[in-house]
């Protein structure tokens, strides 16, 4: 049986194999993602923290609960959730992040399962777990809607799907293109597309119309004066968060 992959744009899957041996190089080609990093983690376990009732003072504060990290990539945040004592599952369609993930993985000692594979084939396993984290993929699907409707699909009675992506602006297009492909050269050109970018009011359609309630959306900005970044109520213009809940 052939498992469906209406998620998967291989044209998309293709780039970041190109770029997969670069994951955990904090000066390569995904350095804004390791700036990010520390904001949308902090958010995550937040809100994580938040829902389960979980004292994120303690040393492993999410012991027991089920995690997938759809779009793994290399790791960058499947390994901090693994840390925080959550049973991880690392899910990518594109083998050569896996490959890095699984060894970079080995090699801190940690316990976290990485598979090849789409977010459609897990719900053909019948896969469930309490938290779905669906970071910087969105924007990279090829129907973002029946993506997030997969998401859902995940998700056990009362879980939270976390969504981030980049806002379909003016500014994002002189940020996340301009700036961080032609100018800074961060990424390769065509890396993003910026007519597949959505406005947090399309991604919380798509939420609300697979059945998820939004809880809370966050917007992450970048300041290139000090090269941080922070969490914003009000600036969702170019990088957005996004929390949604599967009813109990």
């Amino acid at each position: 049986m052939t498992s469906p992959i209406s998620s998967i744009d291989p044209a998309e899957i293709a780039k970041f194999e190109a770029m997969a041996a670069e994951w955990w190089d904090p000066r390569g080609k995904f350095r804004p993602l390791h700036l990010m990093n520390p904001v949308r983690l902090d958010y995550i376990a937040t809100q994580i923290a938040a829902e389960f009732g979980r004292d994120r003072r303690s040393l492993r504060p999410f012991e027991g609960l089920r995690v997938l990290d759809i779009g793994c990539g290399g790791g960058l945040v499947s390994e901090p959730m693994a840390r925080l004592g959550a049973k991880v599952t690392g899910a990518d369609a594109a083998e050569g992040n896996i490959a890095v993930a699984q060894v970079h993985a080995q090699q801190q000692g940690l316990a976290i399962e990485y598979v090849s594979t789409t977010a459609e084939a897990l719900v053909a396993e019948g896969r469930l777990f309490d938290v779905v984290l669906a970071l910087e993929i969105v924007e990279h699907v090829a129907d973002p809607a029946a993506f997030v409707a997969t998401c859902k699909q995940l998700l056990r009675p009362g879980g939270l799907v976390i969504l981030s992506t980049l806002n379909r602006t003016a500014k994002s297009f002189g940020a996340a293109i301009i700036g961080a492909e032609w100018v800074l050269r961060w990424l390769p050109r065509g890396t993003h597309d910026w007519a597949r970018f959505l406005t947090p009011d399309e991604l919380a359609g798509m939420a609300e119309g697979a059945g998820l309630t939004v809880a809370d959306r966050r917007g992450m900005v970048f300041n290139p004066l000090t090269f941080g970044w922070s969490l914003s109520d009000r600036d969702l213009s170019v990088n957005y968060i996004m929390t949604a809940r599967r009813a109990a």
